[in-house]
């Protein structure tokens, strides 16, 4: 028993008396099998004030923020959690989450910057995979192990963000950062990074957009054997040096958040449409 009255049940997986998962503090029943995540805690509020319905768990811990309820569209269950930035904090999200829910499909609804010319600020990237640069995943696989976005979760994506009719979005590989400034080569004075090239680099190879949680979030997810894609909204475009306004970061959130929510419900259609069968076909519609 420790001064604040925990009980730690296993020096692996670490619960408190009442059963819930020391950081994200939630337990079993308290989360949806279909769970966004984002970076933001405000961005977490705003997904459940203006897209839940049903609301039945609102939970605060550290900087995770998690709220339970149902969409308002198709009242399919769902949740969504902020787990602040980076691979650490995601990393601790996704292996909490599986020992409330056996088999989620997790879903990251988050920013980044864009790599590739043609695109502009605001636009959505739908990750096919991850490259990785950060370390965190190297913890559990080794360096060449994939990070490969689920084909049914891209699919639901790809069909959400065209079915909404007023994005702009591109699918291809997401680059994963295990810093902000440094890792992202971004030359700030005082602080010069060693690796500068490091946007070009990316560029010249064909990925599409540079942030800091995907890879991690699509490796592990490959490891434990469930669901995970992610959508991300373009903050900056990084050949040109530019950075988004606040009236554009508003929309480009929005758009992401409604590309989330809609590729939620579009998996629902394809789990009742698959029936038994292992995975979603083409051939069994949505």
């Amino acid at each position: 028993m420790t001064e604040k009255g925990e009980t730690f049940q296993s020096a692996q997986v670490v619960k408190t008396a009442e059963g819930r998962q020391y950081h994200i503090g939630v337990a079993p029943g308290e989360v949806a099998p279909s769970i966004l995540l984002c970076g933001d805690p405000a961005r977490a509020e705003r997904v459940s004030q203006n897209f839940f319905t049903d609301v039945t768990v609102e939970r605060r811990n550290r900087e995770y923020v998690t709220f339970t309820g149902k969409t308002k569209g198709a009242g399919v269950p769902i949740s969504v959690m902020a787990t602040g930035i980076g691979t650490d904090n995601t990393e601790i999200a996704v292996i909490e989450l599986c020992q409330c829910v056996e088999r989620p499909t997790l879903l990251r609804i988050g920013s980044s910057g864009g790599l590739q010319p043609g695109m502009q600020l605001g636009d959505l990237v739908i990750s096919t995979g991850g490259v990785k640069l950060e370390s965190t995943s190297d913890y559990f696989v080794p360096p060449g192990y994939p990070s490969v976005a689920d084909h049914e979760v891209v699919l639901a994506l790809m069909e959400a963000a065209e079915s909404l009719g007023d994005v702009r979005w591109h699918t291809g590989l997401t680059a994963t950062a295990c810093g902000f400034y440094g890792a992202q080569g971004r030359v700030v004075p005082g602080f010069p990074p060693r690796r500068p090239e490091i946007p070009a680099e990316l560029e010249a190879i064909g990925v599409k957009n540079l942030e800091m949680e995907t890879s991690l979030l699509l490796t592990l997810a490959g490891l434990r054997g469930v669901r995970a894609g992610a959508v991300c909204a373009l903050y900056a475009l990084r050949h040109e040096d530019v950075f988004i306004d606040t009236a554009t970061k508003d929309r480009a959130e929005l758009d992401c958040i409604r590309t989330g929510v809609a590729a939620i419900e579009v998996l629902a259609r394809m789990d009742a449409k698959r029936g038994d069968a292992a995975r979603w076909l083409p051939s069994h519609g949505f």
